[in-house]
């Protein structure tokens, strides 16, 4: 009876510790207790496109999972909060540190490109200008994916001494101009505020290049523009700029290219590789004849779709043969055409038709 009560006692101490250790963090966002604060910050963002309760309307669990996965980023993306988690777990932070808001701040660092215009204003409430800013990013950066800081210098209205005139407006104002006489007449009304100052601070923005993204498409931080004394500010955008590159050309999902190779390479076939946009190598075998101009479509090695990740368009490359120059023997002129048995052909036509 005594060995019984025991076991049920240390059942009862690891269920409570369980339950104190809260959840694990590094599970929820697939990562290891290793992983940088890049890599948890790129498993959140991917987690979070995937989880959202706008992309997962039918989920009833889906608000409940997004708010997992947010608190995980929120403690592990930050080396203090993370520091105290790996040694007390969530219970730590609870006791000793108190817990944040997972939607208080991450909401400012990422933006999602989907669901219903995201941030509701009030009309009535002035705004602001917004920024649009032009950023420049190589097609590797729009292949792969990246993570850009930004610097901004924000102008942030502080409180300052005395008061100012705002809300002005015209009302009419009725005066006794004698016995049975008034008169009506237009003035101008303001209220007295709290005086206040545009003071420059220094803000990190972190930008996500996400893989798939295109030129001219628009990054915003909501509350980033410029300010607005007596209401909010306006929006900072970033728009993208693809840079033009040495060796590929996007168009859409696809990645077009051209490979030079000798007359020989052209007849009798070849083998060479293509080192991609993440350093991958494509393998390129030709056994057969290749003429200017022929076309070779490799699926699955084009850009990644911004939709889907998981779908690429194709590398379409076209070849360009590199004839000899000089002149060649007699005899070897012969050996040529005895090799090649064509016959002779010259034809005329309208090259131009069809472009």
């Amino acid at each position: 009876m005594a060995m019984s009560l025991w076991h049920v006692c240390i059942l009862v101490l690891h269920l409570s510790l369980a339950v104190l250790a809260g959840r694990d963090f590094y599970k929820l966002l697939g990562v290891s207790k290793k992983a940088t604060t890049r890599e948890i910050k790129k498993a959140y963002r991917k987690l979070a496109m995937e989880l959202h309760p706008d992309r997962n309307p039918d989920d009833p669990t889906a608000e409940e999972k997004f708010k997992d996965i947010g608190a995980a980023y929120e403690c592990l993306s930050d080396a203090d909060q993370r520091k105290i988690y790996d040694r007390h777990g969530e219970e730590g932070l609870k006791e000793g540190h108190g817990s944040h808001d997972p939607f208080s701040s991450f909401f400012g660092d990422f933006h999602f490109g989907f669901g219903g215009g995201g941030h509701n204003r009030d009309p009535e409430i002035p705004r602001g200008d917004d920024i649009t800013m032009d950023l420049e990013v190589t097609l590797e950066e729009l292949y792969s994916g990246e993570f850009v800081e930004m610097v901004r210098f924000k102008p942030v209205a502080r409180e300052a001494p005395g008061v100012r005139r705002c809300n002005c407006r015209q009302e009419m104002k009725t005066i006794q101009m004698g016995p049975g006489r008034f008169q009506m007449s237009q003035h101008e009304v303001c209220d007295e505020c709290q005086n206040v100052r545009l003071v420059n601070e220094e803000k990190l923005l972190e930008l996500e290049i996400e893989p798939g993204m295109v030129d001219g498409q628009e990054y915003p931080f909501v509350g980033e523009g410029e300010p607005h004394i007596d209401g909010e500010p306006g929006d900072l955008r970033f728009k993208i700029l693809a840079q033009k590159h040495p060796i590929f050309e996007r168009r859409g999902d696809d990645l077009y290219t051209n490979i030079s190779i000798s007359l020989t390479e052209a007849l009798v076939g070849f083998e060479m590789e293509i080192t991609h946009l993440d350093g991958h190598k494509v393998q390129i075998v030709r056994d057969k004849i290749t003429w200017p101009g022929a076309r070779m479509r490799k699926k699955g090695e084009g850009m990644p779709n911004y939709e889907n990740n998981h779908a690429r368009g194709f590398l379409i490359i076209t070849f360009d043969v590199d004839f000899p120059k000089g002149d060649i023997a007699e005899s070897e002129k012969q050996d040529i055409a005895n090799i090649l048995k064509q016959e002779p052909m010259q034809r005329v036509y309208n090259g131009l038709q069809g472009y």
